[in-house]
């Protein structure tokens, strides 16, 4: 399933969440009381979880006549994110001059993941304006990311049964001031500003993808600059939840951004930094895209 959070373009106050069918351009509302502003798409999977029946389908828009939101609007805590996944990104951000996790030429790849976070407030969906903080950051850079959302919380979870937690993935883009991340030596910084984590356009069911084979693009202003597969990851998706997970309960609806692959804008010479006008889109095979613009802020 393709689930979304969405309100309609003529009453922008309520958020809905629906079932979306691409091949039909449609999304399937669902009649929900309660309000999801901040949960989203987690009220299906609490109600999944409580083994309760879905809602009732109220409505049909045309994807044309909705916004689509973050599918989690507010997640309940910080995004785990994982940092220098994919071999070819390790070895341009560990030569790039931007890494503080890298103490000699031949180190880039890490032995072990590199899990930081972003904050909730960060999240912004498919659509809206990603804010250049002039008087803070200028050096703004993307990474398409493969998204893992937790169905089936635990502790001290196996590689083995890893993907038994996973609820659904989407896309996120881990936009990043380049500058503050080299400056302040860690990555939360940097990550971490206002817009600065776009994530939708919606999630898809575990049971529509298979993780271990997801093509992986990213596009600035139509230039394809990112383009790879999950099977290039470092540390595989088992692999990050067991991580995570030994020493972290991980509750359902908690997400993980598994990294991003080469062709960043740091990664070229001179860097491609992002600027105002610019939109950046991204896309996961299977999932769908995930678009956004970048403006001008103070």
């Amino acid at each position: 399933m393709k689930i979304a959070a969405f309100k309609l373009k003529v009453d922008s106050d309520k958020t809905r969440i629906g079932l979306v069918d691409i091949q039909k351009r449609t999304i399937q509302e669902y009649a929900l009381h309660e309000n999801v502003s901040e949960e989203g798409v987690l009220k299906i999977l609490k109600l999944q979880l409580a083994d309760t029946p879905l809602p009732k389908i109220i409505a049909t828009h045309a994807l044309n006549e909705i916004q689509l939101l973050a599918p989690i609007p507010r997640p309940r805590r910080n995004i785990f994110c994982v940092g220098k996944n994919y071999f070819e990104h390790a070895k341009e951000f560990g030569t790039s001059g931007y890494d503080s996790s890298t103490s000699k030429p031949g180190d880039e790849i890490p032995k072990d993941p590199i899990i930081f976070t972003k904050p909730p407030e960060s999240v912004i969906g498919t659509g809206e304006n990603i804010v250049i903080p002039q008087k803070v950051s200028k050096d703004i850079d993307y990474e398409v990311e493969l998204t893992v959302i937790i169905g089936k919380g635990g502790k001290g979870i196996t590689k083995a049964d890893a993907l038994k937690h996973v609820w659904a993935y989407t896309i996120i883009n881990d936009v990043t001031a380049r500058d503050w991340q080299q400056r302040h030596k860690q990555w939360f910084l940097g990550k971490s500003f206002d817009t600065f984590c776009p994530m939708g356009p919606w999630i898809v069911t575990r049971d529509e993808l298979k993780d271990d084979d997801i093509s992986v693009k990213c596009w600035v202003n139509d230039e394809l600059r990112q383009s790879s597969n999950s099977k290039d990851l470092i540390f595989d998706v088992p692999t990050l939840i067991e991580t995570i997970s030994a020493g972290i309960t991980l509750y359902p609806g908690d997400i993980i951004a598994t990294g991003t692959p080469a062709g960043v804008g740091l990664g070229f010479k001179p860097p491609k930094f992002l600027v105002a006008g610019d939109t950046v889109r991204m896309e996961v095979g299977g999932v769908g895209v995930l678009e956004n613009k970048l403006v001008n802020g103070a």
